[in-house]
């Protein structure tokens, strides 16, 4: 019963206005020049203080973020309610180096937490963890290099805030993920992030990890981790993406001289995404899955499995994530037949909220046919309109 071609049901937020100016956004973040000129030109007119902040929230920005504020977000909220689509408030700040930025970073989480646990539709939590600790801590954890005490205290401090954060969603009832980010800070995430599983997860999962399937290791270590989750007597939370640092990952691979730690081929990424969501449907009775995609094989193979073995649509351990702004041909044909589905909705200031913004447009510009797709559904959804 599945259309992801229906684009009447795919754009049913989007107003005539909001469609052209989507269908102008996507053609130009298809350009890969432009797309390098514009991260450039962002940067730099913000950095000297450019007032360039209104051109940037009325384009980019309205596409692909909720809000400054979780009070702003209120109304996409309670839109995508409306068609059976849930909402996940995502902080969308990161990269800080100060204390005071990473406390406050984590008093705006455990803020999005709270909002959830009183709205209708908002089941998730998300953050990062350079939005609450150091990065160069973290690399040197994954290096496996000695800290120095100022950096254990460093990263004392930000176990704590972790803490305190999967604290706040275990009392409200929400289920936390922890992004997934760069391969040379991952390993410290992931210690982390096994570690609250193990301590919150014992009843019911709240903690989920990510795993960015376009690295050849993450399906091996996703069923190691499901392995030894079972093995030690707590629920597995596991969210999976392909992955959104791919050109940095393989510039910085071949700068400093180390295999390339992305799959050789976007088959073989295809193939390990696929292979992990099979590997949690298959053993979902201790777990619960996000399956972040915007490929349509992907979620279509998932459609499939879990009616294949006759798990309810609507069933609490798994769900089909995308980003506000994108593929909204998934999202919404997804919830119109009874999957559950939940977007992720970023805000935050404008200035803060950039290198989201960018890595979006970046994304847009490089995954093969991702924004070629939405222009094509965007023209059909304006000729159905008779917008031309």
């Amino acid at each position: 019963m599945l259309d992801f071609n229906d684009t009447q049901t795919a754009f049913v937020l989007k107003s005539d206005k909001q469609l052209r100016r989507a269908h102008w956004l996507f053609k130009l973040v298809g350009n890969t020049g432009l797309v390098r000129l514009g991260k450039w030109g962002s940067e730099f007119a913000l950095g000297i203080g450019l007032p360039i902040k209104g051109l940037v929230k009325s384009t980019v920005y309205d596409q692909f973020v909720g809000g400054e504020s979780i009070e702003e977000c209120r109304d996409v909220i309670q839109k995508l309610k409306a068609h059976s689509v849930h909402s996940l408030l995502d902080y969308a700040v990161e990269g800080k180096a100060k204390e005071a930025d990473f406390d406050s970073c984590k008093d705006e989480v455990i803020e999005t937490i709270r909002y959830g646990a009183e709205n209708d539709g908002m089941p998730f939590s998300v953050f990062k963890m350079t939005g609450v600790a150091a990065f160069n801590v973290m690399e040197k954890i994954t290096a496996g290099y000695p800290l120095t005490e100022s950096e254990k205290a460093s990263w004392e401090r930000s176990i704590k805030r972790v803490d305190e954060i999967c604290a706040a969603a275990e009392k409200a009832g929400l289920y936390l993920m922890i992004d997934a980010e760069e391969s040379w800070i991952q390993v410290a995430i992931d210690q982390l992030s096994l570690e609250m599983m193990a301590k919150y997860n014992k009843g019911k999962v709240v903690v989920i990890n990510t795993y960015q399937m376009y690295r050849s290791d993450r399906l091996a270590f996703l069923k190691e981790n499901q392995s030894q989750a079972l093995a030690n007597g707590y629920h597995f939370g596991a969210k999976l993406v392909r992955g959104a640092y791919m050109e940095k990952e393989r510039e910085r691979a071949q700068a400093l001289s180390y295999p390339d730690p992305i799959n050789p081929s976007k088959a073989e990424s295809d193939r390990s995404y696929d292979g992990g969501l099979t590997f949690m449907v298959e053993n979902i009775d201790n777990c619960v899955l996000v399956a972040g995609s915007h490929n349509e094989n992907s979620a279509l193979l998932l459609a499939q499995e879990i009616d294949k073995l006759g798990l309810n649509r609507s069933d609490n351990r798994i769900w089909f994530s995308q980003l506000y702004g994108m593929s909204d041909n998934l999202s919404f044909n997804l919830a119109k037949e009874g999957y559950n589905v939940v977007k992720y909705l970023p805000f935050g200031p404008v200035k803060e909220t950039l290198p989201y913004l960018i890595r979006r447009a970046e994304e847009n510009s490089s995954a093969s046919g991702q924004s070629g797709r939405e222009l094509s559904l965007i023209k059909k959804e304006i000729n159905r309109r008779g917008l031309n």
